[in-house]
């Protein structure tokens, strides 16, 4: 099971994206996990930068939706994106097509 501590590692790694993958990108991008250790964290993507926080973001482009522990393994190599997605385990709500950009962005 994912501590919050490395949830919040997850979230931390996941701003300092290489700014050559993000040029000419600008999302705001919610993410809803649930369970013992999940929360509301948020990824802005904009001007070449990424900033991320806890809590509600007004006016995603989209949300994902999945537990805490499921997350952590998409992170982690463990959890094939696509097949979590499939399965019902990650659920997204808004703009699917930057659903797809997520994986070369934070999950190589």
């Amino acid at each position: 099971m994912a501590t919050s501590q490395e949830i919040e590692q997850i979230f931390a790694k996941m701003s300092s994206v290489d700014p050559k993958k993000i040029v000419g990108m600008n999302a705001i991008i919610q993410f809803d996990l649930s369970g013992d250790n999940g929360g509301m964290y948020w990824i802005k993507i904009a001007n070449g930068t990424v900033e991320g926080g806890s809590g509600q973001t007004e006016n995603p482009n989209m949300t994902l939706r999945s537990t805490a522990d499921d997350w952590a393994q998409v992170i982690a190599g463990t959890l094939n994106p696509m097949q979590a997605f499939m399965s019902g385990k990650i659920k997204i709500q808004g703009d699917m097509g930057l659903a797809l950009k997520l994986q070369p962005l934070f999950l190589s």
